[in-house]
């Protein structure tokens, strides 16, 4: 069974493990989800769920707050990263659409 979600993306680390991985408590990892610089998933039960993914998106919020830099600075550049992104990998389908379409036509 292929899947094209990459393990690294896969949310099924608890809090209680995240917080092992990154020295942040639950209350700090908390806070930054209700800053919107995190998004875990939860289970039906309300569990909280993270990604590997998530765990360096949470080191790398500790570092830039250990360096003075404001939440709200924080989200503003990872929307701008994730917009990047975006555009970014539109523009690799597009190309990919017209390679293949003049590939057809020789």
């Amino acid at each position: 069974m292929a899947t094209n979600e990459s393990y690294l993306e896969k949310k099924v680390i608890s809090i209680g493990t995240v917080c092992e991985l990154t020295g942040l408590s639950e209350r700090r990892i908390r806070y930054y989800e209700e800053r919107k610089l995190i998004f875990p998933e939860r289970t039906n039960r309300g569990i909280r769920k993270y990604s590997f993914t998530d765990v360096e998106r949470l080191m790398d919020i500790a570092n830039k707050r250990e360096e003075g830099i404001q939440t709200a600075e924080i989200r503003k550049e990872y929307m701008k990263e994730k917009k990047y992104n975006e555009r970014t990998m539109r523009e690799q389908v597009i190309r990919g659409q017209l390679n293949a379409y003049f590939r057809t036509r020789e």
